[in-house]
């Protein structure tokens, strides 16, 4: 039988904004997916991966599960003596969860109790956001566990505040002139030191204050307005939240993306943000026009993850 597959995730809106409380929002992204395997470990890349499981499993060996979410770690390690890895195309510090659809693919296969995401009702949700957080916790530090989730239940998902999520329904894509693309900065972004600067600068009242009136409400309006389709306060609250980025997370916005940031927002051809933590990995674009984006951005990968 074959395990199932775990798509890779993309924070529309919400990046440093869910640690103070701000709504986030999540969608699946079927580009880069990962899912368990055996194999004879020929490959450098299948050993490494075997490797990294098997002192993962150490790790879980010593962290407490509430009963209904316990995993079966001895058929887990069973199965990495026998050859288990995980293959995976989702690149690692570009922000789209590779760690999370791990995590996720982990928890489906070795969970006593299994569930189908479907039918997980909110509550649910709220308990499996916090034993996600413990499980990816290993990866990144702290985790809110938002990730893993996403890549599990594979639905848009809204973050109502740190507690709270739900699934959430997105307008549906569609052909026509605009749309939201990734640009590959061309080096990858590590999330720990971009988190670190992040709450230094939360130190400095100016920061917090800043934060929390105009990031917040920027970035809940434009989710706000995503949901119902209004792409005209959408667009509007997006640049006030492109200028934001640009103004105060300077350090998170990868050099190579710069100058095309400034140039989106003074030609107001596009609008670019953050995707996850910064620092490097993808930059996501907004655009009413993508044929003109497009031209404007030459010389950058891009891939485009939904149309309007």
């Amino acid at each position: 039988m074959t395990n199932p597959l775990f798509y890779a995730k993309i924070l529309l809106f919400g990046e440093y904004g869910i640690i103070e409380d701000s709504q986030g929002l999540t969608v699946p992204y079927s580009f880069y997916k990962g899912t368990l395997k055996f194999s004879d470990l020929s490959s450098e890349f299948e050993r490494k991966s075997n490797l990294s499981l098997k002192k993962y499993s150490d790790y879980l060996m010593n962290i407490e599960l509430d009963e209904k979410f316990k995993l079966n770690i001895a058929d887990f390690q069973k199965d990495i003596a026998g050859g288990l890895f995980f293959d995976s195309n989702i690149p690692q510090g570009y922000g789209v969860g590779s760690s999370g659809a791990l995590v996720a693919a982990i928890f489906e296969k070795y969970s006593f109790i299994k569930y189908t995401p479907e039918s997980i009702s909110k509550s649910e949700l709220k308990e499996l956001k916090k034993v996600f957080g413990v499980l990816e916790s290993y990866f990144h530090g702290k985790s809110s566990g938002i990730d893993p989730l996403i890549c599990y239940m594979n639905l848009p998902i809204l973050i109502e505040n740190k507690e709270n999520v739900d699934r959430v329904s997105i307008p549906k894509s569609e052909e026509g002139k605009g749309a939201i693309f990734l640009i590959d900065s061309g080096m990858t972004g590590e999330t720990g030191p971009m988190v670190q600067i992040f709450f230094e600068k939360m130190k400095t009242e100016g920061f917090r204050k800043t934060m929390k009136e105009e990031f917040i409400r920027y970035n809940n309006a434009c989710i706000d307005a995503f949901l119902k389709k209004e792409m005209n306060p959408f667009f509007r609250n997006l640049k006030n939240l492109s200028v934001w980025a640009y103004e105060h997370f300077k350090p998170m916005i990868p050099e190579s993306i710069y100058n095309a940031w400034k140039n989106g927002l003074d030609t107001n051809a596009y609008y670019l943000k953050l995707c996850g933590s910064g620092g490097g990995g993808y930059i996501l674009g907004f655009t009413k026009d993508y044929a003109k984006a497009e031209k404007m951005l030459e010389g950058f990968q891009k891939e485009v993850i939904y149309r309007f």
